[in-house]
């Protein structure tokens, strides 16, 4: 796993991460034949390259509002099968891939929390696992009002 030596190499990294992100459901949007589904995967990217801009706000300025919170899970990721992206993705698939993504980015923020060197670069790892675990969470809602009662 990369070291981090400084604030600034953690920043740059999680800045690099919310970009890929943010390529990546571009890409799903262009890649879709579902106008809707174009739709929802331009609002995903729009949502990840708000965090990245958050980030490059806490770069330049420094930490401003940070906090820890309790965010629920419904662990609903937990219980679906994996998806691949696709041109013929349904809504349904879209939340699932969502989900799992959200999900890994929250998993590597705490193992780099795990490992950060001191409690300011923990803080800042924490900070932006609750971040993936509020989007995840509200996948898993939006999962839940509208796959799970419909089935």
């Amino acid at each position: 796993m990369k070291q981090f030596t400084s604030v600034e190499d953690i920043l740059i990294f999680a800045i690099n991460a919310e970009q890929e992100a943010v390529d990546f459901y571009s890409r799903l949007a262009s890649q879709s034949v579902n106008t809707e589904m174009q739709q929802i995967f331009r609002q995903y990217a729009h949502e990840e390259m708000g965090h990245k801009s958050k980030l490059m706000k806490i770069r330049e300025q420094g930490l401003i509002g940070i906090s820890v919170e309790e965010i629920n899970d419904l662990k609903i990721s937990d219980y679906t099968v994996d998806v691949f992206p696709g041109p013929n993705m349904t809504y349904a698939d879209a939340l699932v891939l969502a989900m799992k993504k959200e999900k890994a980015a929250f998993r590597l923020y705490l193992d780099l929390a795990a490992l950060a060197p001191n409690e300011e670069i923990k803080n800042i790892f924490n900070a932006l696992a609750q971040e993936e675990a509020k989007h995840k969470l509200r996948f898993e809602l939006e999962y839940d009002e509208f796959v799970l009662k419909e089935n």
